[in-house]
């Protein structure tokens, strides 16, 4: 299943157009990690060639991008153009339809970067404003919104959190030594990065074994203000007291168990602040289902190979970041990103599509979409 845009228009804009789309994402880009379940979005209102207006959707329940550009237009928004890079909504939500807003302000265009795949609006928005004939173009800088907002077009469309697998590995394909040490497989620049993504992530989720081996901290190390909630999953709850996601002061730590595992520890870590959820059958898809429901878009994998690879197996994983270093550790027991899934000949291998490969200081950082499980 794909998501493909009713409403392309053969006029793409024209190089100021594309300028304030992009402009638009970069206004949206300011509430990163913290608009879900709600994508991010940018207004720019445009008169006589100038900014009038601006404003971005700062969170889920607060006023949507559109309306604060039109506050800060106030009449200049009068046949004025307006550029947002996701379609006006046309329902009642949390809040007011952003299309009757831009009718009501007298608005003579509207430049959209990409339709909204919710059901709820899907074109909608887009036939409002026109019969209020209000001029609108679609399809500006369309594959950079669609990037922009790939956990919520995922979400919208599968009803699942969009995940994204993380792992660094040396040039032999091993994420550790024998002895399971792992401190620094690349260099700071590739981590320096790593802490970005978390801070545009809902969430990031690791295994038992990552907790007693690494003891990590899980945080953006104060790259960027938000952190995503931290996620352990041990079926057994056979993990050590003391920890550094236990310390709930800088990020909240959610911890996934089966029925009945260790109460006494349960315990203990509800006194932390850490929360516990107890699930039937622990799993991948039963995890992501609960954050789904939880409001969560998109989640970030950094478990070992075992976890990874069931988390691939039941299709809980969309996209791939591998970082790569110069380096051979060797050993026929060091672990490697990915255990068994089960497949016997390379014409089974899970192929990437659209992979882009880029050089973060000596290491390279490989990134693609799993086939029939991307957004796009």
């Amino acid at each position: 299943m794909s998501y493909q845009s009713n409403f392309q228009s053969p006029a793409i804009g024209n190089s100021f157009d594309r300028q304030m789309m992009q402009q638009c994402l970069q206004l949206a880009r300011k509430a990163i990690g913290k608009t879900s379940p709600n994508p991010m979005v940018g207004a720019i209102i445009v008169r006589d060639g100038k900014i009038v207006g601006k404003g971005f959707h700062p969170k889920a329940g607060q006023p949507h991008a559109e309306v604060f550009a039109l506050r800060e237009a106030e009449e200049l928004a009068k046949g004025a153009t307006i550029y947002v890079n996701l379609e006006p909504c046309n329902h009642h939500g949390r809040t007011p339809p952003c299309t009757e807003a831009l009718i009501a302000a007298g608005v003579a265009k509207v430049v959209v970067g990409m339709v909204d795949p919710d059901p709820r609006v899907a074109g909608g928005g887009i036939e409002r404003l026109k019969r209020a004939g209000i001029e609108v173009i679609v399809g500006v800088e369309e594959e950079a919104c669609r990037q922009l907002n790939e956990a919520f077009v995922h979400r919208t469309l599968y009803k699942r959190p969009f995940g994204i697998l993380k792992y660094a590995m040396t040039l032999d394909g091993k994420i550790a030594a024998t002895t399971g040490h792992s401190a620094w497989v690349t260099g700071k620049e590739s981590r320096h990065l790593v802490y970005q993504v978390r801070s545009a992530c809902d969430a990031v989720i690791v295994g038992g074994n990552t907790v007693r081996q690494d003891n990590p901290y899980l945080t953006t190390h104060q790259v960027a203000a938000h952190n995503p909630l931290r996620v352990v999953m041990s079926r057994r709850l056979n993990l050590p007291e003391q920890a550094n996601l236990w310390n709930t002061d800088e990020a909240a730590t959610l911890v996934f168990t089966e029925v009945g595992s260790n109460p006494e520890l349960q315990k203990q870590l509800l006194t932390k602040g850490v929360e516990v959820v107890e699930i039937e059958l622990l799993s991948p898809l039963s995890v992501v289902k609960y954050l789904y429901d939880r409001g969560l878009s998109s989640v970030l994998w950094e478990c070992g190979g075992t976890l990874a690879a069931e988390a691939i197996a039941q299709q809980t994983i969309q996209k791939i970041m591998a970082f790569i270093a110069p380096k051979i550790i060797g050993g026929q027991t060091a672990p490697s990103p990915v255990g068994d899934l089960g497949l016997e000949r390379m014409t089974e291998a899970l192929q990437l599509e659209r992979v882009t490969m880029r050089a973060i200081a000596s290491d390279f950082l490989i990134e693609g979409y799993l086939s029939n499980r991307s957004t796009l």
